[in-house]
């Protein structure tokens, strides 16, 4: 019941074994309560998993280089096309829609572009910036 009353598994609920006195008369919720807010029952603390070895693996990672000399495998092998025209069509995209938000270009402004990105005509922020200059006269 203690189990119950206090929202945990029986596993980790505690009694006081000096207290066996007082737990003869708890037989209702409320009673169980009181016990527990006296301190005679307790709930033990949850088992966490340690982060100690992922910690030491980190540190190791770290020491080695990962700089262009140490990588192994072909350009696209790493991030494929399809994850960095992603990458590139996102950032984009919310490059644009700061601009709109800020007023710098108006909503047809903003979908004539957004398309633009959409199926790559526009590649990067430079490009991107020339358009809305050329096209709101800024």
């Amino acid at each position: 019941m203690a189990a119950d009353v206090l929202g945990v598994g029986e596993s980790r609920v505690r009694i006081d074994p000096t207290a066996t006195d007082r737990l003869e008369d708890a037989i209702t919720r409320g009673s169980i309560r009181s016990l527990a807010k006296e301190g005679i029952i307790w709930v033990r603390q949850k088992q966490g998993v340690s982060r100690g070895r992922t910690r030491v693996k980190h540190a190791k990672a770290k020491l080695r280089g990962r700089a262009g000399g140490s990588k192994e495998g072909a350009k696209f092998a790493r991030v494929s096309r399809k994850e960095a025209w992603v990458a590139r069509v996102r950032s984009l995209r919310r490059r644009l829609k700061v601009k709109k938000d800020r007023g710098e270009i108006s909503n047809p402004v903003f979908w004539q572009i957004y398309r633009q990105i959409g199926v790559g005509q526009i590649k990067t922020v430079k490009r991107m910036e020339e358009l809305v200059r050329a096209t709101t006269g800024r």
